[in-house]
């Protein structure tokens, strides 16, 4: 996918009115100290257009980036952040519970993990309740630099036992310091997304 443009469109908090958008969205979800925010600048080849930040806990909002005009990247909150307290950790449920329910455009819900570790009962919790809602996650496994290349598909096995997850689910790892595994997921997106476009570079 070539990035012509990439802007951040809408911030939606607690008490907003979610956008109704006219273009396919992909949303991705992840604990507040996965990489969410790299992922979406990586994808988009921006730098900083997704805050990053030391401090977990920052995407308090729903963010959606819209993508060369075609699509959106939709940054949800980060969850499982200890600091905050249970009854924002609660809205913040609701607010993502009530964009996953009522958006007519989205294709495909991404959820982040580290592939350094088993899920976290969080994680489990999340990608359970993804499916609940009538999605089948796409794993990202980020910090694939942080592992040695012999480990990872030792790491990815123990994530797909870890959330039970089917044999038909897509696991990609991930480094937003080598860019490792973009090209990948760019891939997934257009399939998804854009499929007139991904049919077009397999002909």
């Amino acid at each position: 996918m070539i990035i012509k443009s990439a802007e951040l469109e809408t911030v939606c908090g607690i008490t907003s009115v979610l956008p109704v958008n006219d273009k396919p969205e992909v949303a991705f979800a992840g604990k507040s100290n996965v990489g969410k925010s790299s992922l979406i600048n990586a994808l988009m080849n921006r730098k900083s257009l997704a805050r990053t930040s030391a401090q977990p806990g920052k995407t308090q909002t729903i963010n959606f980036y819209n993508i060369n005009q075609e699509l959106y990247y939709v940054d949800l909150p980060g969850y499982g952040y200890a600091k905050v307290s249970e009854t924002t950790r609660e809205k913040w449920g609701k607010m993502i519970e009530k964009y996953l329910r009522s958006s007519k455009q989205l294709k495909a819900v991404f959820l982040l993990l580290d592939i350094r570790h088993a899920p976290s009962q969080n994680d489990k919790n999340m990608y359970d309740w993804i499916v609940y809602q009538g999605f089948q996650p796409i794993i990202i496994a980020t910090k694939l630099d942080k592992i040695n290349r012999s480990q990872i598909q030792k790491q990815v096995k123990i994530l797909r036992e870890g959330l039970q997850a089917t044999p038909e689910t897509k696991i990609f790892p991930f480094s937003a310091a080598t860019k490792q595994g973009r090209e990948e997921i760019w891939a997934c997106i257009e399939e998804i997304c854009l499929p007139q476009v991904a049919e077009g570079k397999a002909e």
